[in-house]
């Protein structure tokens, strides 16, 4: 079942089930889709995380993706990361507080949100070239119900931390609401990278405390350690290393190291 309408300017469609939002929002870009548009399905079966990971997405999870078409120059599109998680992380924040919540969620570089040590959230953005244009989909998981098993990682769900209702197929639908008019607002912040400045700064205010010890993961047999030394203005990773300084991070995967 699929059901389309609008709502503050940008379209949603809800879908029972499908393979990934993100493919779906693909598809549809290829065959000439160019409106603001959502896609949330109540379960996916073939969900993607980043570096071709399975993401699972239960019914009770949030599984959603936005189609932005691109305007800016190609070394912004990363910072479509930071910019939509910023925007779940205000959502969220919003939601914990109406239930009178009190958790400390923070962000990951450079596409987690945490609940202590445990992943929240992620996101997920694609770009390519469709037809003459240039589009990213942005794709959004959040685990609300449920916290699906990851092999070496902590998870953890709203659920877990106190959200009352977590399991009513209207709680994820209204935080996607949520978090939809968050990204569109954080989107024309950000305005294809004229904005970033701003967006770096709140998403600094909100993200794990400076000196938190990390690896990162730079591709086959590369690992680098050190700590979070916050992100240089194009929104990279700066890591600081003993006795061999600061380095910038442009991709990696970030680990915790344990306390």
């Amino acid at each position: 079942m699929a059901g389309e309408r609008g709502l503050d300017g940008a379209c949603w469609i809800e879908l029972d089930e499908i393979d990934s939002t993100n493919a779906e929002l693909m598809r549809r870009a290829i065959a000439g889709e160019r409106r603001p548009l959502y896609v949330r399905a109540s379960r996916q079966t073939a969900g993607r995380g980043r570096s071709g990971r399975m993401w699972h997405s239960p019914p009770g999870n949030i599984a959603m993706s936005r189609l932005v078409p691109l305007d800016c120059p190609p070394a912004a599109v990363p910072q479509i990361s930071l910019v939509t998680g910023l925007a779940v992380h205000r959502a969220v924040a919003e939601q914990l507080d109406a239930s009178g919540i009190s958790v400390s969620i923070s962000l990951k570089w450079p596409n987690d949100l945490l609940a202590g040590r445990a992943k929240l959230a992620g996101v997920l953005v694609e770009a390519t070239t469709a037809g003459a244009d240039r589009i990213a989909v942005v794709g959004i998981g959040i685990n609300v119900a449920h916290a699906p098993r990851v092999e070496g990682r902590e998870t953890v769900a709203l659920a877990s931390l106190g959200l009352a209702r977590a399991d009513d197929p209207a709680t994820p639908a209204a935080l996607a609401r949520r978090v939809g008019a968050h990204l569109d607002r954080a989107l024309d912040e950000w305005d294809s990278g004229q904005g970033f400045a701003s967006i770096r700064e709140a998403w600094l205010d909100r993200s794990l405390p400076l000196g938190t010890e990390m690896s990162v993961d730079t591709g086959p047999g590369g690992r680098v350690a050190g700590t979070f030394a916050g992100l240089d203005d194009a929104g990279y990773l700066l890591m600081e290393r003993a006795g061999a300084g600061r380095m910038v991070v442009t991709v990696g995967d970030v680990a915790l190291l344990s306390d």
